[in-house]
């Protein structure tokens, strides 16, 4: 728990360093550029849409009607446009993160690393085909978990409850394993994402709600559908900076484990090595001295 709150402030302090602000804007121009794109080809004829679609349900209508009689007929205007942003929300939701993991993520672990990390050994284990391959696997099953949970959203509490939930586990599955890709082999990353998956879980979960909260916006009233137009690039960079800091968090937590990991089978490969005794050396056998013949007398012949 303490490594986990230690690479939150981390993280936090981080946020505001030069390289992490500039590193913000590229995302956010993306998707100001596509987000102006696509409301100017399509934002009327969505509103439209929506509107239509709502008027074919009596329920809708007499919840409408309820609303005139409250002295809020005003919301019956705003009402398609509001739904049009709820829908696209997830949707830019997930493009700022996929554009954060690609644009900002490996910029954030390699500062990461330069400034608390230089000797950690990089070896590779996760290349940048794995890691798109990675992350795009982990977005479709997040938008078919968004579209298949839809209906229980019109139910108060899941809608604050489930899209932060699946934003928090595609964030865990995506910045967990850029945060590795570089440092650790294929089987560090794996056993680290397995022993830490609930930590990692909870990094990303506390970093999906913190990125439901621009949301909150299009909750707050009509004047900030007539404002949308400013409110959405102000979103849009807080959704970058949400997720940058997510970024920074994992990879502050997940270098951190690698390093330990490493340092401990290193102790334990020497604690292993200085309990060898060292083999003795066999004692060499001599042979007894051969027992030499016994001399025989000199006979006078000899002496002379």
């Amino acid at each position: 728990m303490s490594l986990l709150f230690d690479s939150f402030w981390r993280a936090v302090a981080y946020c505001v360093h030069p390289r992490v602000i500039a590193l913000s804007f590229l995302p956010l121009i993306l998707m100001v550029v596509l987000s102006f794109g696509l409301g100017y080809f399509f934002w009327e004829n969505a509103v439209a849409s929506v509107a239509a679609w709502l008027e074919a349900f009596d329920l809708v209508q007499a919840f409408l009607g309820w609303l005139e009689r409250l002295g809020l007929g005003s919301l019956r205007t705003v009402f398609a446009p509001l739904l049009v942003l709820v829908m696209a929300t997830p949707l830019i939701v997930l493009l700022c993160l996929l554009l954060v993991a690609v644009f900002m993520t490996p910029a954030m672990v390699e500062l990461v690393s330069q400034r608390r990390f230089p000797a950690l050994e990089r070896k590779h284990g996760g290349s940048l085909f794995a890691s798109v391959l990675w992350s795009l696997g982990s977005t479709l099953l997040a938008v078919i978990a968004l579209v298949l949970s839809m209906p229980l959203w019109l139910v108060p509490p899941l809608v604050l409850i489930l899209p932060p939930l699946i934003w928090g586990w595609l964030t865990y599955r995506v910045f967990a394993f850029d945060a590795l890709a570089v440092h650790a082999s294929s089987d560090e990353r794996k056993a680290i994402l397995r022993q830490h998956r609930g930590s990692l879980l909870v990094i990303g979960v506390l970093s999906g709600y913190l990125g439901a909260a621009p949301s909150l916006l299009w909750a707050s009233g009509a004047m900030f559908i007539a404002l949308a137009p400013l409110l959405v690039p102000v979103a849009i960079w807080v959704y970058t900076l949400v997720f940058a800091f997510a970024s920074l968090w994992f990879a502050h937590f997940c270098l951190t484990v690698l390093q330990r990991q490493r340092a401990t089978t290193l102790d334990v490969v020497d604690a292993v090595a200085s309990r060898r005794e060292p083999a003795a050396a066999e004692p060499t056998l001599l042979a007894p001295p051969e027992d030499s013949p016994p001399s025989l007398p000199q006979t006078p012949s000899d002496r002379t």
